[in-house]
């Protein structure tokens, strides 16, 4: 059974920084795009960033790019979420998601559909 699994999330103060971890397990981590998706209250679930786990390029959102840092450890199944210099506009709830059947380009990786599996999603709460 796949399971994602995130930790990392808390409240921190604008300006602060945070790291959100993903654990995948019970399916093939080392072949599928992995993503960061945030939805805030009364908004659409929304990209924030994207790999694909054979690959060395990255995916971020304009609202992020330079913010925000998405990696991997493929020895411990794990995506990371770097957040430094956090602001207001961040606070949502972030969820891990895994396709683990096609890549992840520039033009498909924040099609919220395209991913099987998702997390069950860890707070950020950003004050000011």
């Amino acid at each position: 059974q796949v399971q994602l699994v995130e930790s990392g999330g808390g409240s921190v103060q604008a300006g602060g920084s945070l790291t959100l971890s993903c654990t995948a397990s019970g399916y093939n981590y080392a072949h599928n795009s992995m993503a960061w998706f945030r939805q805030a209250p009364g908004k659409e679930r929304e990209g924030v960033a994207a790999l694909y786990t054979r690959h060395t390029a990255t995916y971020y959102s304009d609202s992020v790019k330079g913010r925000f840092t998405i990696s991997q450890d493929n020895a411990r199944n794990t995506l990371y979420l770097q957040m430094n210099s956090l602001k207001p506009v961040d606070t949502a709830m972030y969820y891990c998601a895994a396709d683990p059947f096609t890549r992840a380009t520039g033009d498909n990786w924040y099609w919220a559909n395209r991913y099987t599996h998702w997390g069950q999603g860890t707070q950020v709460t950003v004050s000011s």
